[in-house]
């Protein structure tokens, strides 16, 4: 992965983006697409980067911090300096693998909250770099688990939507004090 984009990888005091938690309706509202990559989409992408690292996550989708456009930004790897983010630009899985898997997952909307979600083990999907270039990635575990994760924030879909056990789900919800209703199962 090549990235135009430098942020350096640590925590700020104050990070430049205020993310969302569940039950705010702009979680829920499908992303637009982005038609042009400029410098308005470079320093958001920047501002998502710095507000991901600050927040101790892996992944973050646009709609997380407000912003209703079909952009994620990840990194597997934020405490390896040397390893570059990822930057998806209009996502589209174009096939998933037949296997699945099933792991915890977490997410910066829903803090403190770790589940089981099934998903495709492996996808390829098709996106825009953070330089408007069309790429296309095959990848499985942990890449292909967030990179499924973020889109359906694009989607308006979170995780715990996903959630098979819900005897599971409302107790972890309920001591870290969210709204079951707040869950729309898919």
């Amino acid at each position: 992965m090549t990235s135009v984009v430098t942020t350096e990888k640590k925590k700020l005091a104050q990070p430049p983006l205020e993310l969302h938690y569940l039950g705010d309706r702009v979680l829920r509202q499908p992303a637009k697409r982005i038609s042009k990559v400029d410098d308005k989409i470079a320093s958001l992408i920047e501002e998502m980067l710095q507000t991901m690292y600050s927040s101790d996550g892996i992944g973050l989708a646009a709609p997380q911090v407000g912003v209703n456009k079909q952009l994620i930004v990840i990194d597997c790897e934020p405490n390896k300096p040397e390893d570059t983010s990822l930057v998806l630009i209009n996502p589209k899985i174009i096939k998933f693998g037949d296997r699945l898997c099933k792991a915890e997952e977490g997410c910066l909307s829903i803090p403190g909250v770790y589940l089981e979600v099934t998903r495709p083990e492996e996808i390829i999907v098709s996106y825009k770099n953070e330089r408007g270039k069309p790429c296309k990635l095959k990848t499985t575990g942990l890449l292909s688990r967030v990179i499924q994760h973020e889109m359906d924030h694009l989607n308006g879909v979170m995780f715990v939507d996903r959630v098979e056990n819900n005897l599971a789900l409302t107790a972890e919800l309920q001591k870290k004090g969210f709204d079951l209703g707040a869950v729309k199962p898919v």
